[in-house]
């Protein structure tokens, strides 16, 4: 038997949790994961994805040595040739076209402040073509950050003390895992648990009251509830005198809404309407949580005021048990800008960055831009090729390029496109330090072995490719740390200077509450609006996005009630347990459980077209087509469709084939969710 060590790291992946866990080590080697208490959001252990991390890290599927496509093939091929390689493209675009000819493309698939270095070595370089805008959640970002002036809110754990909890729109038995153990314990004090969304998942299974809408009229029998509220006097109304702007605006807005009306639009009964609101105004304290879905539909800003609404109206902000709990951007203790603010594009451009492509729109965009056309992208971080929407014309634009450099861990749809592969680390193979925007821990994503094979970590490859483009050795320096574990940590403990609370030895222990923490978010009542209140009336939303400054419901721009004639079914595309959007589904302990995509479908719609369970169906809109399993569900709302996010084009069965590139009403974000399709048994 080998030498067993045992380390503490957390998991960097683009989710609520941000578990922290023990890693096992046996001959340089990952063997085991064990759950790290001191956590208090994530007590429990890691989720089935972070238990496949010792599969994914040894995975005989990963790339581990540098790749060149010859002949529509890939070769292995070395460092020297591959930097060579990309070296000489890199001068030759610069020289011949300008920087600008160069996309540089990174999302969110591995977080830590070593990520700023990527920037750093663009900018030497001169500059790059990059995007702006979030596929993930920046319309509610701003939507709460206009209402509340800033994104926070109580401590995971601070659930428990709630006695009403509305979920809407959520699914956190599979998205956050992690959430489910204080919701639970609130129950067991005799909480009530609200449940809103089309789907009946295993979340909702717990629920005492399930309401289905349908998708994208959330914003609608929100402002229904608010308006039985005002009407039954169940507001709080020292709370609103003191700290809101706006409510008697917002009260006279409400009377042209009508309870039947609003039942017909969002398809949930008048009394399901009714009890809802009886709930939400009887029930104190309340925490509203939100998911992310709703708000990817081209109303998805104006759709989250709506639903923080509700919280406003009750009084329900700044107490234990009471809160919007959105999202919690506290323990972001090194960002300059924070988001969503940080996803804008500059209203001056710098000159050395081209920031002129909408993470919406990332194809449609690609193709438009001339002075200088794209002539090479490099993706790191991400999987664009996947999801983002409209992804066949994301394939054309990356087909367009001249050449394409991919830095990944396996061969996914992007890599595939690619002419040069380089070989990412995993999260085990270099340290970093890493924030949540769910629990309010700092915490170190600690280097537990050497890179396998020929890996290298991004900042190590930067740092070769400067050298061999020849830039200076004090000009390296000055930007991008030695390839070393050393400097890794010294660059890392100056990033911690400004917080004598955090040291790195601290961190190696486990995770250190951020400084500064406000365990309940708002509890000072101060609200960094213009107004100095919360914000229901919002100048600044009308200034900066062309919306009402109140929230209103209004409808999307591919919604049933506009396409009904032509594609009739809302196409869902929610996040599952297996999968952080298109990592890990491609690991053999995830297809043991998961092992093909499908389709979910209602019962009643199934039988309208003669359709049974797990024969294969055609979906498609006039944007794509995939064939994929159906999967008939009784519980599932009808006039809906449900495809998994993440399934890979090489799956047959990615649902980004049929998204539109459209922008979020406010911050940036990407409507995918507003998606019309039909389908239809496929031709045998």
């Amino acid at each position: 038997m080998g030498s067993k060590r045992v380390y503490t790291t957390a998991c960097p992946r683009n989710c609520y949790s941000t578990c922290s866990f023990k890693v096992w080590t046996e001959d340089g080697k990952v063997i085991n994961i064990d759950p790290h208490p001191l956590n208090l959001a994530t007590p429990e252990g890691i989720c089935l994805k972070g238990l496949s991390y010792v599969e994914r890290v040894n995975s005989p599927k990963r790339i581990l040595y540098p790749l060149k496509k010859i002949n529509g093939q890939f070769v292995k091929i070395t460092w020297d040739e591959a930097l060579n390689k990309i070296s000489e493209k890199l001068i030759y675009y610069k020289s011949n076209f300008s920087p600008q000819s160069v996309l540089f493309y990174y999302a969110s698939g591995m977080s830590g402040l070593l990520n700023s270095i990527s920037m750093n070595f663009w900018r030497m370089y001169g500059g790059a073509t990059t995007v702006y805008g979030n596929l993930c959640w920046p319309a509610g970002l701003e939507a709460s950050r206009l209402t509340l002036g800033e994104n926070k809110h109580n401590v995971p754990w601070d659930l428990e003390n709630s006695k009403l909890i509305v979920v809407w729109g959520k699914n956190p038995a599979e998205s956050n895992i992690q959430q489910m153990i204080p919701i639970e314990l609130a129950q067991q004090k005799g909480a009530k648990l609200i449940f809103v969304d089309p789907r009946r998942t295993a979340s909702s299974e717990r629920a005492d009251l399930l309401i289905q809408p349908i998708p994208g009229t959330d914003g609608i029998l929100a402002l229904a509830i608010a308006q039985i509220l005002i009407e039954k006097d169940q507001i709080d109304h020292e709370f609103i005198k003191n700290h809101v702007l706006g409510f008697d605006e917002f009260k006279k807005s409400l009377e042209k809404i009508t309870i039947d009306e609003a039942s017909i639009e969002c398809g949930v009964s008048v009394p399901f309407i009714e009890k809802l609101a009886d709930f939400v105004g009887t029930i104190k304290p309340m925490t509203l949580i939100p998911g992310y879905g709703m708000q990817r539909y081209t109303n998805g800003g104006q759709t989250t005021r709506c639903l923080l609404a509700l919280s406003i109206l009750t009084g329900n902000i700044g107490k234990p048990g009471a809160c919007w709990h959105y999202a919690n951007l506290q323990g972001d203790i090194f960002s300059d800008v924070k988001e969503p603010l940080n996803y804008f594009p500059p209203e001056k451009p710098d000159g050395v960055f081209r920031r002129e492509i909408a993470t919406a729109m990332l194809g449609e965009d690609m193709l438009r831009l001339t002075n200088p056309e794209l002539k090479m992208a490099w993706v790191e971080r991400g999987n664009p090729v996947t999801q983002n929407p409209d992804s066949n014309k994301v394939k054309e634009a990356f087909r367009k390029l001249e050449f394409k450099v991919v830095v990944e861990q396996f061969l996914t749809d992007t890599a595939q496109e690619a002419d040069i592969v380089l070989p990412a680390k995993t999260m085990f193979e270099q340290s970093d330090i890493i924030s949540s925007y769910w629990n309010p821990y700092v915490q170190l994503r600690q280097k537990v072995i050497e890179p396998i094979g020929e890996v290298k970590p991004e900042t190590e490859i930067y740092y070769l490719l400067a050298k061999k483009m020849g830039f200076t050795d004090s000009e390296i320096e000055k930007n991008i740390p030695y390839p070393s574990d050393e400097a890794i940590e010294q660059w890392l403990t100056e990033k911690l200077k400004p917080f004598p609370e955090i040291t790195l030895e601290k961190l190696k222990q486990g995770p250190v509450l951020t400084p500064a923490l406000q365990e309940i978010a708002f509890s000072d009542y101060k609200f960094n609006t213009p107004s100095g209140k919360i914000e229901l009336y919002c100048e600044t939303a009308h200034k900066n996005w062309g919306v009402n400054p109140l929230p209103t419901y209004e409808k999307m721009v591919e919604g049933k009630q506009n396409t009904i004639s032509k594609y009739p079914f809302n196409l869902m595309s929610p996040n599952t347990k297996n999968r952080i959007h298109s990592q890990f589904g491609n690991l053999e302990s995830i297809k043991a459980i998961d092992s093909e995509p499908f389709a979910t479908i209602n019962l009643g719609d199934a039988a309208k077209k003669e359709i049974n369970d797990n024969e294969l169906i055609r979906v498609f809109n006039d944007r794509g087509e995939l064939t994929i399993k159906a999967r008939i569900d009784a519980s599932l709302r009808p006039g809906n469709i449900v495809i998994i996010n993440g399934y890979w084009h090489q799956e047959g069965s990615c649902p980004n084939a049929l998204s539109k590139g459209r922008e979020t009403d406010m911050g940036h974000g990407s409507a995918f969710h507003d998606n019309m399709v039909d389908y239809e048994k496929a031709a045998k």
